[in-house]
């Protein structure tokens, strides 16, 4: 068991905190000492319900976190769009017909079908909208908070200030992710109790600082606040490093793919195995801001000359979710893609997460009295 800040706030025995749209993922995380936090973006309310019901009865009384994503800056938000009932619609007129020729032509060249049959509901679920709005975000965090749920993290920006005053009336310490400086300075103005320092290598959506300097330029700014340090983190090497720039734990995620807990599709599996780091890029093609992912024929499409340019969130999202649900139905490789850092180049097996978890501190204990022992020389 490690002591520090983190430990302590939450009663856990590592301060390995695990991001995951798998419930299975995070509760193995928990129950093997770190902290499983359940993203709850892919969820519509109903089925986030389920999802932290089931992970409530698998936990062993084990605290947990759900991460919500409600960005500061959004389509919906600058055009003051708050129906849920007519969202999907009302957004889905806003992307310009170019965008969807374009789409269908990405399809076509790679011999991808249309639907048989239009099978959504007109939901903002089912059309793409998912949790990226202010209308469907705000459900999401109610249902969170109504679980015994221990940390409330959030991207793309703090959740709203009334979401952080209940959390922290519920005794729910609340995250946010980051990738400047100014960000999080923000955010811990705004009442944010932990700084997650998400440096360039990380997957999904992060900034253009990388860890080795975003992180402690965090820490020294938000001090003393404590940060944990994201991208690139997926060994005990990588643990001691981040935690001798300053961190207090780690928030990892892409590592977690890999795991035999998790939900990942075989195909999506074995191309993360074989994947480099640098079969990743930094893209807007999946949500419309910057978010690292697998290198496929969807993300070079967006970058050719030909294409009309990405569109902002969460426009671009809803292009890429119609897309994608054709592209799995065919299961078309070239197409298909999975948010992913560059640490994917160490995913190169399947382990159980309980496996990840103690290897990553063995690793971590190994690292750290290695640098005792030089530091003892040293002197």
């Amino acid at each position: 068991m490690m002591r520090n800040e983190i430990c302590e706030m939450f009663g856990i025995e590592f301060p390995i905190f695990a991001f995951t749209h798998c419930r299975d993922v995070a509760a193995a995380v928990s129950r093997a000492g770190g902290m499983g936090v359940l993203g709850a973006l892919a969820f519509s309310p109903e089925q986030l319900e389920i999802e932290l019901k089931w992970i409530d009865e698998h936990v062993d009384g084990r605290p947990y976190g759900v991460d919500v994503v409600m960005p500061v800056k959004s389509v919906d938000r600058d055009a003051g769009l708050h129906d849920e009932k007519n969202l999907s619609k009302q957004l889905r007129d806003m992307i310009p017909s170019e965008h969807w020729d374009y789409v269908e032509k990405i399809l076509s060249d790679h011999g991808v079908p249309p639907l048989p049959e239009e099978e959504s509901d007109g939901s903002p679920l089912s059309e793409g909208v998912l949790g990226w709005t202010e209308a469907t975000g705000s459900p999401l965090i109610d249902i969170a908070l109504a679980h015994p749920i221990s940390l409330l993290a959030s991207a793309l920006g703090p959740p709203p200030k009334e979401a952080i005053d209940r959390a922290h009336a519920q005794g729910v310490k609340v995250a946010a992710l980051i990738g400047r400086v100014e960000q999080a300075v923000r955010d811990v103005q705004q009442g944010v109790d932990i700084i997650i320092a998400q440096g360039y290598e990380a997957g999904g959506h992060t900034g253009e600082v990388a860890s080795m300097v975003l992180i402690p330029d965090v820490v020294d700014a938000v001090a003393p606040v404590p940060v944990l340090g994201a991208g690139g983190i997926g060994s005990g090497r990588q643990m001691a490093a981040a935690m001798a720039l300053g961190a207090q734990g780690v928030w990892t995620g892409s590592i977690w793919l890999t795991t035999s807990e998790s939900n990942t599709s075989d195909m999506v599996m074995d191309k993360l195995i074989g994947a480099t780091s640098t079969d990743t890029v930094r893209s807007r093609a999946l949500t419309g801001k910057p978010a690292r992912q697998l290198r496929t024929a969807w993300t070079e499409a967006w970058e050719a000359p030909e294409s009309p340019g990405t569109l902002p969130m969460p426009l671009q999202f809803i292009l890429n979710s119609q897309a994608m649900r054709r592209v799995a139905r065919v299961n078309n490789k070239e197409l298909t893609g999975m948010p992913v850092g560059q640490i994917v180049s160490r995913m190169n097996r399947v382990r159980t997460c309980k496996d990840v978890i103690f290897e990553m501190v063995e690793e971590y204990i190994e690292t750290v009295t290695n640098m005792g022992s030089v530091t003892a020389e040293v002197s």
